[in-house]
């Protein structure tokens, strides 16, 4: 009975194994409506993401770019803008002229001594002479005959007085309106006994400029040649040599620096391999003054703040009487070149100042019977670890006035071999060294005068013009200001014109930056007070055009140094993959294997379906 039902479950298992394997099971096959669905699932993801997900990403994406005058911008960078002429367009003209940056200074002549024939013969011939004499166009002095006549007082019947109705009708006759400067010198001819050589002397506080000749050096009408028209044409040439050097070096270091495509425009660190050949070409006298000019100037800008220090390494003088002697020796300065810039003024004490490790001890020199500093410590006298000489928290470079009171013991204290008491750190200020032998110190030296300080203060003065970038001559006050008026307006015209092209550059290299509409408000801004600018100075207006350039210059930079422009300079395309590619790679890779599935399926029974 077991034997069988052994048997029986033997035969079953090789029944069951023998029996062939059947295939898997297959899924129900889809419906055409469920394809159909799968299909419109895909379709409307598809659909959500180009109808509605591109159209936002890119609307909150996008990078808004003004409209800006690119070609307007590279051309008064490359100096080929052109403006109306403002004299032509009072007469109708469409006239376009150059935006060429041109000086005409107007001198006036004033010959009362002279017949009015006499008079207008002699400034022709100048004029000549002067023409011959200048070789640098832009920068050209043109003379005018004013005319003068003798006063009625007979105790005072050599007194020349000046008729304001002809000043007037040469404005009116030559289209000059208001604002402009009517003449940057006025020369003055008086005659003198004897037969020496003419002789010109320059007024120190003012513009004018006094020539004496004896009488037989005054032309007849019908003289071809003048002595005293040469004369005169000299002195003023002489005068005016370094503000034309100057200018032509501006104008010259600015079309370099355009050549290079240079970002911005600076004088005083142009390269010495980018500098013009004009340089090259001046004599060793002029070159030299260009070249303390421009390493000592400080770039402009429309606020200066000044620091008025006293030091002492002892505990007198510990008190000075600056502010009535800034009232009387200092500030007269800076309300006459407030036309400029502006500045602010403060001062402090600072008793036991010791100087700079790096100072040497000063040395006694027995023959001169006084202390010396050696030339090589005085860049680094100013202690700057010890001496509170930080920059102004206001806005505007700061300028550094140093007046250094040494102890008894060792002064008199100058610079050995120059035997100098006062010196420039180029670019940061000036230092002057007040022995207190030379002091008329009260209450027991404990209080410096009023008196003791003006030496300092007036040697201050001249650091101050030295930094501004003043010429060095002439050596008249009035004329120097006049002449950084022109030079500040020229600089600042050619270096709005430089950034308008940098950021135009900048618009078409980068063409992912955005560019909002203060941007394009403050290009407009700059190119309006561009052309406003050039105008004024080919009318002679230099005030004018300082003002206009000054604006264009705050607005370019302003244009130039957008927040929100600057920002996305450095923003590669690297950085932007690094962000989409976690976020997009889960959701698109689905997306995209799927419609690529189904158009397989589409493909197929599309082939399917058809014939053959």
């Amino acid at each position: 009975m077991a034997q069988d039902i052994g048997t029986g479950s033997e035969d079953a298992n090789f029944k069951m194994a023998s029996r062939p394997a059947t295939a898997p099971k297959q899924p129900p096959p889809e419906s055409s409506k469920s394809i159909k669905t799968r299909g419109l699932v895909i379709l409307s993801f598809w659909a959500v993401v180009v109808f509605l997900g591109l159209p936002v990403w890119l609307w909150t994406t996008s990078i808004y770019r003004a409209s800006l005058p690119l070609q307007d911008m590279l051309d008064w960078a490359d100096g080929k803008v052109f403006v109306p002429n403002s004299n032509a367009a009072r007469h109708a003209l469409n006239v376009l002229q150059a935006c060429k940056p041109t000086f005409p200074l107007q001198i006036a002549i004033e010959a009362p001594f002279l017949q009015e024939v006499e008079a207008a013969h002699l400034v022709r011939m100048t004029q000549h002479a002067l023409d011959d004499l200048n070789e640098f166009s832009a920068h050209h002095l043109r003379l005018r005959l004013k005319k003068t006549f003798l006063s009625q007082d007979p105790q005072n019947a050599s007194m020349a007085v000046t008729e304001d109705e002809y000043a007037a009708g040469y404005l009116k006759d030559y289209g000059a309106t208001d604002g402009m400067d009517v003449e940057a010198l006025t020369v003055r001819l008086q005659p003198k006994t004897g037969a020496q050589a003419a002789r010109a002397e320059l007024q120190s506080h003012s513009a004018k400029l006094d020539v004496f000749y004896a009488s037989n050096q005054a032309p007849s009408v019908s003289s071809s040649s003048s002595t005293l028209a040469t004369f005169i044409a000299g002195k003023l040439q002489e005068l005016f040599a370094e503000e034309q050097a100057i200018i032509a070096y501006i104008l010259q270091s600015a079309q370099t620096m355009g050549q290079a495509s240079q970002i911005a425009l600076s004088a005083s660190s142009t390269p010495r391999e980018l500098r013009p050949r004009f340089h090259r070409s001046l004599n060793p006298e002029l070159a030299a003054k260009m070249d303390s000019r421009m390493t000592r100037s400080l770039k402009y800008a429309p606020t200066y703040h000044i620091t008025v220090s006293l030091f002492t390494p002892s505990a007198t003088p510990s008190s000075w009487e600056i502010e009535s002697a800034l009232a009387e020796y200092f500030t007269p300065l800076l309300d006459s070149i407030s036309g400029v810039s502006n500045f602010t003024v403060d001062t402090q004490v600072q008793l036991y100042a010791a100087f700079s490790p790096s100072v040497q001890s000063p040395e006694y020199d027995t023959e001169q019977q006084t202390w010396t500093l050696r030339e090589e410590d005085l860049s680094g006298f100013i202690n700057a670890a010890e001496w509170p000489l930080s920059p102004s928290i206001g806005a505007g470079p700061t300028l550094n006035f140093v007046l250094y009171v040494p102890d008894r013991s060792t002064s008199p204290l100058v610079v050995k071999g120059s035997r100098a008491s006062s010196w420039l750190i180029p670019q940061w200020g000036g230092v002057v060294i007040l022995n207190p032998q030379d002091t008329n110190a009260t209450s027991s030296e404990a209080t410096l005068s009023k008196e003791s300080i003006q030496p300092a203060l007036l040697t201050f003065s001249h650091q101050l013009l030295s930094f501004l970038g003043a010429p060095q001559t002439p050596p008249s006050l009035p004329l120097q200001i006049q002449t950084l008026t022109r030079l500040r307006a020229a600089s600042l015209l050619l270096s709005a014109s430089s950034t308008m092209g940098s950021l135009a550059r900048l618009t078409v290299a980068l063409p992912s930056i955005a560019i909002p509409e203060t941007v394009s408000s403050a290009v407009d801004t700059t190119l309006m007070h561009l052309r406003t600018t050039c105008d004024s100075l080919k009318g002679g207006k230099f005030r004018d055009a300082l003002e206009n350039a000054r604006i264009a210059e705050i607005q370019a930079e302003k244009g130039f140094f957008e927040k929100s422009m600057v920002g996305q300079v450095y923003f590669p395309d690297e950085h932007k993959i690094a962000v989409y590619l976690p976020l997009l790679g889960p959701v698109g890779v689905p997306l995209l294997m799927s419609a690529l599935k189904e158009l397989r399926r589409l493909w197929a029974s599309r082939k399917i379906r058809q014939p053959g």
